[in-house]
């Protein structure tokens, strides 16, 4: 063990992936993926199918319910040149449902594609919605670190900013699949339950899931909950530095609703994905803040990248739930509305999830960092079985559960 999580060797959380183990597709059958299946300390091989009658009905599957949208944007320029922006996050309006419901103008931070090409004015995009043409108009702001603020306005006022994405805009596939987004991707890079608008990347550990699973999981009794993180690109930003130490994480938005925190309290929760997982954990850290009266007064609370590295407390799951009870009851509210910019890694103690189901990650990622925090050292053996034993990996890949 480090004496500090942060001393971490980046090198030390690497493997060999050959480009053809990379599903560039789905499978036709989102439940037939394979599921490797470890209890903390032997492996089985299922199919993902089975997963209801591997679960006890004391589990609580715990989903995130966020929506890709279509965040990619390609204009022309009347020069030839082509200009992509991706947008990450709504600027103003700063609330995702107000910002893509907005039928004026809205702000997004955003990354540009073929920068040195946009230097000054507006650029106009055509698309097709109701039957009649349409215009959309994108606007170069400042600077905001490695990306950009850009204004967008279009030319019918009865048309919301979120319809435009859709009629516009493209699938945001991972750049490892190494193709161009297409029309089936509108459906299998979204999960069978997604309703709140806001990622531009797949909670792909939830893709599996079908609706046939989902009855079969719940004519066995096993409860299930959602919460709403709206995972951002940061979830593919490859850690450069040698040492986890010197990485920042990514910041991501989330909401809990009281209904799901009631629900988490005295259960065997089973997080599906790392969004997931992240969120339940982040939850646990707002009742920290709560119970040290920490929280803050007008600003969303957060949860910083390092904070429970520092707090050796011993505050049960259930007490931190009771006082984000408490604090929403004093608030008058029943949505929990925070962010986390927390990273799991080895040494990190988990406080309330009891397993996992989860993709199989980049090498040298935080998200693979995440699952060997939960498995030690075995997520070594995880991975050369997957490997030897057919497995496909990344977004459209296959998946495990994990239990501790």
């Amino acid at each position: 063990m480090k004496d500090h999580p942060g001393d971490i060797r980046i090198d030390e959380y690497k493997y060999d992936l050959p480009q053809e183990r990379i599903a560039r597709y789905p499978l036709p059958e989102r439940d037939a993926s394979k599921l490797l299946v470890w209890d903390g300390k032997n492996i089985s091989d299922r199919v993902f199918k089975d997963l209801p009658s591997l679960l006890d009905s004391n589990n609580l599957l715990v989903f995130n319910n966020t929506r890709v949208i279509r965040a990619r944007l390609l204009f022309v320029k009347e020069s030839g040149a082509a200009i992509e922006i991706f947008c990450l996050e709504p600027n103003e309006p700063h609330d995702f449902s107000q910002n893509l419901a907005s039928a004026g103008p809205v702000e997004w931070k955003c990354l540009i594609g073929n920068l040195k090409r946009w230097k000054t004015g507006m650029l106009r995009g055509q698309f097709v919605h109701g039957g009649s043409g349409k215009t959309l108009f994108a606007e170069r702001l400042e600077a905001d670190g490695s990306t950009f603020i850009v204004r967008f306005s279009w030319d019918d006022d009865k048309i919301s900013f979120g319809e435009v994405l859709e009629a516009m805009g493209h699938v945001p596939v991972p750049p490892y699949l190494g193709r161009n987004d297409e029309e089936s991707d509108a459906v299998t890079y979204q999960t069978v339950y997604a309703r709140v608008d806001g990622s531009v990347a797949a909670p792909t550990a939830g893709l599996h899931f079908t609706p046939s699973v989902l009855l079969a999981l719940r004519d066995k009794g096993i409860g299930t909950a959602e919460i709403t993180l709206h995972v951002s690109a940061g979830t593919f930003r490859p850690v450069k530095s040698e040492m986890i130490c010197d990485h920042l994480m990514h910041t991501e938005h989330f909401f809990v609703t009281r209904d799901t925190l009631q629900a988490l309290r005295g259960r065997k929760i089973t997080a599906v994905g790392t969004t997931t997982v992240r969120t339940l954990e982040s939850l646990y850290w707002l009742g920290i803040k709560c119970a040290e009266g920490r929280w803050p007064e007008e600003d969303i609370p957060h949860v910083s990248q390092w904070e429970p590295y520092n707090n050796e407390t011993r505050v049960t799951p259930e007490s931190s739930i009771d006082h984000l009870l408490k604090m929403m009851d004093q608030k008058k509210t029943d949505v929990l509305e925070a962010t986390t910019g927390l990273i799991i890694v080895p040494g990190y103690r988990f406080r309330t999830i009891s397993a996992m189901i989860t993709n199989y990650h980049q090498p040298g990622s935080t998200l693979l960092l995440l699952v060997a925090a939960f498995t030690g050292e075995s997520w070594k053996e995880l991975y050369n079985h997957a490997l030897s034993a057919d497995y496909r990996f990344l977004s459209y890949g296959d998946s495990m559960l994990l239990t501790d």
